[in-house]
């Protein structure tokens, strides 16, 4: 089955990496150009918590997995738009660092106890799953 002349396959993967792409960019990009808030809301977050000696140093680890995950899922999009044989490759390579940078937050929030913050986060890990999934096949 096709729609817009791509096959619904296709269509998948491409709205997969566009969505990844999106979400993870413009999040590592606020922490990059909103550093100092986001770190000062971080050492407030974990401040009675075992991390919080350490979120100076996940900071940084946070930010580039985050950026990395969005620009390698829209480099991906832009592969498989062009018909490129590695956009399947790329797109999940993005996919994979998105379900590593939200299994670190997933860890943050419970380590933290906000529980609720820990739940926002399942649907997009399950998100990010399933479309790396999807460029298996």
């Amino acid at each position: 089955m096709e729609l817009f002349g791509f096959s619904v396959l296709l269509l998948s993967k491409l709205f997969f990496a566009a969505f990844n792409g999106i979400l993870f960019t413009q999040s590592g990009l606020d922490k990059v150009f909103h550093y100092q808030g986001n770190l000062d809301y971080f050492k407030g977050h974990f401040k009675k918590s075992p991390l919080a000696s350490t979120v100076g140093l996940l900071m940084p680890v946070i930010t580039l997995l985050e950026t990395s995950a969005g620009v390698t899922s829209l480099v991906g999009l832009l592969l498989l738009l062009l018909g490129h044989d590695a956009g399947n490759s790329v797109a999940a390579t993005g996919m994979g660092l998105g379900g590593l940078s939200l299994v670190c937050l997933f860890f943050g929030q419970r380590v933290a106890q906000d529980y609720a913050g820990a739940a926002t986060l399942v649907p997009y890990f399950l998100m990010t799953m399933a479309g790396f999934v999807l460029y298996a096949f």
